[in-house]
């Protein structure tokens, strides 16, 4: 009932969307379950991979650094899709609650968000360069424009703020 209540807001909606895709998707067990019974060479597979791309996690053998980074930016993608939702000018200023507008905005939000959380945390890791930060953008914004469109019906019907 609350993403269909008529006073929600396209900002808070939008972020809890991210923050349920982000938990449960991101979790260690659901990417476990991706990494041990998918394909990666069929699309559904691949999807399903996909899906757990801001992976965080608990414990690993990998460094404490590489731990705190991917950590990080499960928690940025969710802060930028907020904060992205809320500067992106398409939930705020369409004249009707549900246009495509929001739509593409919250879309739009979650790609930039995806590839800006990845960026900043690429520059965290051991042994940081410049191309790995790219990279890593890239396979942010890639997460953001095949999962995006979740969080863009998250938007629709928001409420615009004041006029």
């Amino acid at each position: 009932m609350a993403l269909t209540n008529r006073y929600k807001s396209a900002p808070g909606a939008g972020t809890l969307a991210a923050l349920i895709l982000v938990l449960v998707f991101g979790s260690p067990w659901y990417a476990d379950w991706a990494r041990d019974n998918t394909d990666p060479d069929t699309a559904g597979g691949w999807f399903l991979r996909l899906l757990a791309w801001p992976a965080w996690r608990f414990d690993s053998s990998d460094s404490i650094q590489e731990i705190f980074a991917a950590d990080l930016k499960a928690i940025l993608v969710v802060a930028l899709t907020f904060l992205f939702l809320y500067l992106l000018p398409g939930s705020q200023l369409a004249r009707a609650r549900g246009t495509l507008s929001q739509f593409f905005a919250g879309w739009a939000a979650y790609v930039f968000a995806g590839a800006f959380a990845a960026l900043l945390t690429a520059l965290i890791r051991t042994d940081p360069s410049l191309l790995g930060a790219f990279q890593a953008a890239g396979d942010g914004a890639e997460y953001g424009l095949f999962t995006g469109w979740i969080i863009g019906i998250a938007t629709l019907g928001g409420y615009r703020g004041r006029r």
